[in-house]
């Protein structure tokens, strides 16, 4: 470990110098009212046996909170631990600050609080995050990402936001024209790609140059608070990928053109590749990090730097790799001695069948001195390049999770992997020097990054079911006591939902709703990309109806933000999972019986009936409207109806085609209310529309995608004009209590608050119900024998001969009522959904016999 220890020095002894006013100032925005109560103190004695960040937080005999730490890093790692395990409070993605409702006076300490860090670096960012997540944030949201960031002991981030504005003025340096210029760069929404060389140009309009110049303005903004907060940002720097009439001003250097991408035409793809040997890739090196710096300062000297990302190098020859990275390193020493290459593995999996571990070494072995790069083993919680490579021959590599494909948001985790692996690979591979997130969204699932950038500072891996306990502690003490039910829910989606073993799916599930509608392919693909299961869907019915009783235990919690998006997020997987079946069906009923049009829309009205209910349910939260994604992205034209039309466009189309002819279709869909009513609603209708007018002998999957294809164009070319929602449409009790009571519902109703008083000996044969629902009245017989509907067993007075589902405004739910005594039939839960698919399964054959029986 000669390397970290040796880079931990120096960066501990800078420490040392810095401020501690960045904390004092995270403090005083996110909670002013106990600024007073906090102290912060370097204290360089306090390091890790390894030299590695460490803490100590003691209660002061004046009542303060000392908060002592090695670094600034080590200091919000402190003050984290105090807040989260003692104070019961913490920061999040989406909900944001809840720090201020901790104590008016903050806990004292019995004993001091202590930590330290297993690793130097704790790192955050995939590159492809800053346009799967970040493409259209604002300053606003960058600080409560960066005071997440800070509090979580992250030192090692990537700030890959604005670059294209030093890369304009690098191009125009050597003589290209704006015109020019402009056919390289990419839009908004697809800037990640651009820059490691995938694609060019943006299709549809060309990049704002306001968007450049506000971009290069957010990332100063932006550097300028990670240090503060005491974070070593990684900047970017030239790759070598430059616009197609370089030649012009270079005509004999070495340019040629990379590999294709993704499908895309030429137009593009293919991009034009400075070979690093060439002198002039130093010039342009030199030039773009001499810019970077006079801009931003001498604030690091660590620069990420991919030059085949899922592109193919021209030639798998030893000497020509090993001269890449040695004229790539050389470029970055020229322009600042103390540079360090910092490169993902993410190109060693995604072309393994190129990247033979003899040219990853040849390629790897251009950087003679390891101390020169670090690498970001990217997918090492399902694919951990490091054991195929042998710890990358050497250099020093991250631990990174990766976890989530294209900003999906569909409930996954390896608890297993991200704490026993992690730790594993800490204790075998000496050149391991940290441990980082590299999502290409962050969407949710928030608990799975918080449990690895935990793990860094524990010695053994985490215990699961304590940690999720103390994680659920603190997101919803603030109002109050933590009912028992919202520990059972997350129990046991940590024990399922969380805790994939099975690595044929490796990444976050990607929903059946989302995909592009088909009679095969839909369902049960695996991979990084899947929408295989791993669970089983009746667990996460429990868990979502463990945590709904919480609110019902506790009303204040419909209040929480915490809750209320937690609720969203679950019901949402709860009815994607339910789309599936009803998806299943209706193909069957199509493949096997060539059924009639009348029967392909009874189950299809089922399907389209669910995804209104999920976008009612998603409509109530800001944070999974598709108008915030919208609102965002327009917010950047500043008044400029054009600009705000292309950012607008940008962001329609990465969450649909994904490129101007669907080259990468749905691969970053998303769960968002309007996105399923405007998008994915319309597409199944489509589909089943198809199925309904075609024999099946008949279907034809070219003719259909052709129906499809005008949708999905068209919809890219909309804008977003649709009031915010208000009143009982944001109403989360409200809603789920609506979508409970729907026939296709998966979500099972509560019992009655009151049982009535009644005898084993049941002297009827059916009790009848009539249930209301939106004024629709349905009516069904209910066998009261086990033998008729095996397992339920239904409670009731033999005197009861008509019952009304009622809302009941004091319990907030649904209630079975008798009308004429005024009493309550109670149904026991476990045995509601047996009734609630069994009712919906052959409600038509009942409600015809009952007539008939009526009609007797």
């Amino acid at each position: 470990m000669r390397w970290a220890h040796g880079l931990l020095w120096l960066y501990a002894a800078s420490a040392a110098a810095q401020s501690v006013e960045g904390l004092y100032s995270l403090v005083k925005r996110r909670m002013p009212d106990h600024l007073d109560q906090f102290r912060f103190s370097i204290n360089s004695s306090l390091t890790h046996l390894d030299g590695y960040d460490q803490f100590r937080v003691q209660s002061a005999p004046n009542g303060t909170l000392l908060v002592e730490g090695c670094s600034i890093s080590a200091l919000s790692s402190g003050l984290h631990r105090y807040l989260t395990d003692v104070a019961h409070v913490d920061i999040y993605w989406f909900i944001g600050s809840r720090l201020h409702l901790a104590p008016s006076k903050l806990p004292a300490l019995k004993a001091p609080l202590k930590g330290a860090s297993m690793v130097p670096w704790r790192y955050h960012f995939n590159t492809v995050t800053f346009s799967y997540t970040t493409a259209f944030w604002n300053w606003e949201e960058w600080e409560v990402q960066l005071d997440w960031m800070a509090l979580r002991g992250v030192n090692l981030p990537l700030a890959w936001v604005g670059q294209e504005k030093i890369l304009v003025e690098v191009f125009r340096e050597i003589g290209l024209t704006d015109a020019e210029i402009s056919t390289f760069l990419s839009g908004p929404a697809f800037q990640a790609w651009n820059r490691f060389g995938n694609i060019q140009g943006a299709w549809h309009s060309e990049l704002p140059e306001s968007w450049i110049d506000q971009q290069f303005d957010l990332q100063k903004n932006i550097l300028r608070r990670m240090v503060e907060l005491g974070m070593t940002p990684v900047l970017p720097s030239f790759t070598g990928f430059v616009p197609m009439n370089t030649t012009r001003v270079f005509p004999n250097a070495s340019i040629i053109r990379g590999s294709q991408w993704g499908g895309f035409p030429l137009r593009y793809t293919n991009d034009s590749f400075l070979q690093p040997f060439d002198s002039h890739f130093a010039q342009l090196q030199q030039s773009f990090i001499g810019k970077q710096q006079a801009a931003y300062g001498n604030i690091s000297h660590i620069y990420t730097l991919d030059q085949y990302n899922e592109n193919t190098p021209s030639s798998g020859d030893l000497d020509y790799l090993r001269n890449i990275s040695k004229g790539t390193l050389k470029s970055l020493k020229d322009a600042d001695p103390d540079a360090v290459w910092m490169m993902q593995g993410w190109l060693f999996y995604a072309l393994s069948s190129f990247w033979t571990n003899d040219r990853v070494e040849a390629y790897l072995g251009g950087v003679e001195n390891d101390e020169d790069m670090i690498i970001l083993d990217l997918y090492s919680e399902s694919i951990p390049e490091w054991r195929r490579t042998k710890s990358y021959f050497g250099k020093p590599w991250i631990w990174c999770q990766l976890h989530d494909f294209g900003g999906n948001m569909g409930l996954y985790g390896q608890i297993l992997n991200v704490t026993q692996n992690a730790t594993q690979a800490r204790i075998e591979s000496p050149s391991m020097v940290g441990y980082g997130l590299s999502p290409e969204g962050q969407e949710g699932n928030e608990i799975m990054y918080d449990l690895l950038l935990d793990q860094a500072w524990s010695s053994r891996p985490i215990d699961t079911p304590q940690y999720f306990h103390r994680w659920v502690t603190s997101r919803y003490a603030g109002s109050g006591s933590v009912p028992q039910g919202l520990y059972e829910g997350w129990e046991l989606m940590r024990s399922t939902v969380y805790n994939n073993t099975n690595l044929t799916n490796s990444a976050v599930i990607q929903p059946t709703v989302e995909a592009q509608p088909g009679i095969n392919g839909v369902v049960g693909s695996t991979g990084t990309h899947p929408r295989a299961l791993t669970y089983e869907p009746a667990d996460l019915v429990k868990a979502w109806q463990s945590m709904y009783q919480a609110g019902h235990s506790a009303p204040e919690l419909w209040k929480n933000t915490a809750y209320q998006h937690d609720m969203v997020d679950v019901t949402r997987q709860v009815l994607d999972n339910a789309f599936i079946p009803l998806y299943l069906d209706l193909v069957t009923t199509y493949n096997e019986s060539n059924a009639s049009p009348d029967i392909l829309t009874q189950k299809g009205q089922r399907m389209l009936q669910l995804l209104a209910d999920l976008d009612a349910v998603l409509l109530t939260s800001e944070n999974f409207r598709l108008s915030k994604w919208i609102r965002s992205a327009r917010s950047w034209g500043r008044g400029n109806q054009k600009e705000a039309a292309f950012l607008e466009y940008n962001a329609r189309n990465q969450i649909t085609l994904w490129g101007p002819n669907g080259e990468i279709t749905d691969y970053a869909s998303k769960g968002w209310a309007g996105l399923v009513s405007t998008y994915y609603m319309p597409r199944w209708h489509i589909f089943i529309d198809y199925l309904k007018s075609t024999p099946t002998a008949s279907y034809n999957s070219t003719a259909f995608f052709e129906k499809l294809w005008g949708f999905e164009q068209q919809w890219q070319e909309q804008t977003w004009t649709s009031p915010e929602p208000t009143g009982d449409k944001v109403d989360l009790q409200k809603v789920l209590a609506r979508v409970r009571l729907a026939s296709h519902s998966p979500i099972p109703l509560l019992a009655a608050a009151r049982p009535l008083a009644h005898s084993d000996d049941h002297g009827f044969s059916q009790c009848r119900v009539l249930f209301e629902v939106f004024r629709i009245k349905i009516r069904s017989a209910i066998p009261a024998t086990d033998a008729v509907l095996p397992g339920l067993l239904i409670e009731c007075d033999p005197s009861i001969k008509s019952l009304i589902l009622k809302y009941d405004e004091e319990r907030h739910d649904y209630i079975v009522e008798d009308l004429d005594d005024e009493n309550y039939l109670v149904i026991k839960e476990s045995q509601l959904q047996n009734l609630k698919a069994r009712l919906d399964h052959d409600l038509d054959e009942k409600i015809m016999q009952l007539d008939e029986s009526e009609s007797e």
